[in-house]
């Protein structure tokens, strides 16, 4: 854990695991004591977890083309208001553009994630501009008590 010294305070978290989906477990617990910790409400919490869940299932599936030994690596950053998730893979490059929800009147199992991420993130986006891989932002706004 380390702290960026800058006007607003921001404690960064890191995590590492293979890209495979008996390690997503490692990532929801981590993001749901993170949630806790930065005072984000219950609901809100378990969205945050729902999101991130489906993220790294979409990174396993699309980029990596199933499970793999090759890493996902979060970076969770709790700031003043807000908590941050960045999701980056070193898979095949996506296109961006593809990259949206099914609609919701086509009767088919799977295919929702998306639509979820979208659903109870505050924030969404998208980088494939790296020299290898790709990062999902995702960002939720902490409700003031």
């Amino acid at each position: 854990m380390t702290q960026q010294q800058t006007s607003e305070k921001v404690e960064t978290i890191e995590i590492r695991i293979p890209a495979k989906p008996q390690f997503l477990k490692i990532i929801r617990a981590a993001v749901g004591s993170i949630c806790e910790i930065s005072g984000i409400c219950l609901d809100d919490l378990h969205n945050v977890i729902l999101a991130v869940d489906e993220a790294c299932s979409n990174i396993i599936k699309h980029t990596y083309g199933g499970p793999s030994d090759e890493p996902i690596r979060a970076t969770i950053l709790i700031c003043q208001g807000k908590i941050e998730i960045r999701l980056r893979d070193f898979g095949k490059k996506i296109d961006i553009k593809k990259i949206k929800p099914r609609k919701l009147d086509e009767i088919r199992p799977g295919g929702l994630g998306v639509h979820f991420i979208n659903a109870v993130m505050d924030e969404v986006e998208y980088d494939n501009q790296f020299e290898q891989g790709n990062q999902v932002k995702l960002v939720k706004y902490i409700e003031e008590k």
